[in-house]
């Protein structure tokens, strides 16, 4: 049967060893999978789920034509909800902890910088679906498809993908965020946008013994001006005044304060996790003039828990916090290059597998790019994505890895938020399909 794992030895023998007949029967057996002996046996399934998601989710139909192998699309649909979601998610954390041990991606100031960041996906529209993940409240029953939460945690040099975990459409991206930090190591610095600014998460950061470089929450009142006054101060109900208490000045646009715990708890904290956070914790609120052209925002709060301004400058925590929009451009490679924007189960386990088996050949790819950045002597994230897709593709055995396409470096780029092709001039879909089409038949059948 043909598979990556040619390819995948030629750039990291040790991942092709996770992934080959003996390892994938061995984590079946440690979760007590009993499967038969058949031509779709777990280690071939999953390596024909692979196959799929490399060449973007392509059809069942397709995948003979691919592998070498004979089946029916029937039969492969059958061994896929065979093959438990567990089987899958521990050969993807195998998989992940490699990389983590195995990347060597250079460092900032000795710490490993970590994006977390929240999307979405949609699934066909099945009723098991629409009750589990559920689907944007403007579209009206029957008119819009299911669409999931996924909560991704990347690596912000190599941009590997540690860990993706999925829920209902409506959850805040503060409600699994505290389970990434297991997968982070004491030290780690967690850059994100102002959705995961809150004092309970940075309080769990602070707690686990991780850094954070977030935007401040639009909520949030910041003063610079020194020995200014706090709610506490003056009391409840005056408004515009912040609730943290004014420390130290470390510059200009640079403080140390100290955020008091709120009184009431946010909603996706448990009782008992909000009675054990501190009753307050220090932090460092810098302000970040932007004076570049094109920008929409001028002015740029940032909350941070690296409190020394001599060995973090301001200036740098600033440059650290752009690197923030590399989770847009690999949240654009998973989604759209790859295609997991749109996935194919009618299953709430097969939706699951899916996004596992995307973000394994997410990192799979993401192995091919390290390996061509440091022959080529780039940066990881100056390879081209989709030229490591296509290298990995068709690759065999006797083709070594070429030079990849190298993405041009272009400071202050700018486009304008629009979209130039123009879609079909078709109509939305504002009611269910049974309806539309007993409209339709209503002319003929009175004629």
């Amino acid at each position: 049967m043909v598979t990556i794992l040619p390819a995948l030895r030629q750039v990291r023998e040790d991942l092709a060893g996770l992934l080959d007949r003996e390892a994938v029967e061995q984590v079946c057996r440690d979760l007590g999978y009993v499967w038969r002996d058949r031509r779709l046996d777990p280690y071939t399934t999953l390596h024909l789920f692979i196959l799929q998601m490399v060449h973007q989710n392509t059809a069942m139909t397709h995948l003979p034509h691919l592998s070498g192998e004979q089946f029916s699309a029937s039969a492969y649909c059958q061994a896929r909800q065979r093959l438990p979601v567990a089987v899958v998610q521990r050969l993807v954390d195998a998989v992940a902890r490699k990389l983590e041990r195995c990347a060597e991606v250079p460092l900032w100031h000795g710490h490993r910088l970590m994006l977390i960041d929240g999307s979405g996906f949609s699934m066909p529209d099945t009723p098991e679906l629409q009750t589990h993940f559920g689907q944007p409240a403007q579209q009206k029953p029957g008119c819009g498809f299911p669409v999931a939460h996924m909560l991704a945690l990347f690596d912000a040099q190599a941009g590997f993908l540690y860990d993706v975990i999925l829920s209902p459409l409506r959850t805040h991206d503060l409600k699994h965020a505290a389970d990434l930090h297991p997968k982070l190591s004491a030290g780690d610095i967690v850059v994100a946008d102002r959705g995961f600014c809150s004092y309970a998460h940075l309080a769990l950061i602070t707690g686990a013994g991780l850094h954070a470089v977030f935007r401040v929450h639009q909520k949030q009142i910041v003063n610079f001006r020194p020995h200014r006054r706090c709610k506490r101060d003056v009391g409840k109900g005056t408004t515009g005044v912040p609730t943290s208490q004014w420390v130290q000045r470390l510059g200009l646009g640079d403080q140390r304060v100290k955020w008091c715990k709120p009184n009431s708890k946010p909603k996706w904290m448990g009782d008992e996790q909000f009675a054990r956070l501190p009753a307050e914790i220090e932090v460092r609120e810098i302000r970040v003039r932007i004076r570049e052209a094109g920008c929409r925002v001028r002015e740029v709060t940032l909350v941070t828990t690296l409190l020394d301004s001599e060995l973090y400058p301001a200036a740098e925590i600033a440059a650290l916090y752009e690197k923030r929009w590399q989770v847009e451009v690999n949240l654009r490679d998973l989604k759209i290059t790859l295609g997991m924007d749109v996935l194919k189960g009618h299953k709430v386990a097969t939706v699951t597998k899916e996004a596992l088996v995307f973000s394994l050949v997410y990192n799979l790819v993401r192995v091919v790019m390290l390996k061509a950045a440091t022959r080529q002597r780039v940066r990881p994230n100056r390879i081209s994505f989709i030229d490591a897709l296509r290298w990995l593709q068709p690759a065999k055995p006797e083709v070594p890895l070429p030079e990849l396409v190298v993405n041009p470096v272009r400071p202050g780029r700018i486009e304008p938020r629009c979209v130039k092709r123009r879609p079909k001039e078709y109509d939305r879909m504002t009611r269910p399909r049974h309806e539309l089409r007993n409209r339709l038949r209503k002319p003929r059948d009175a004629a």
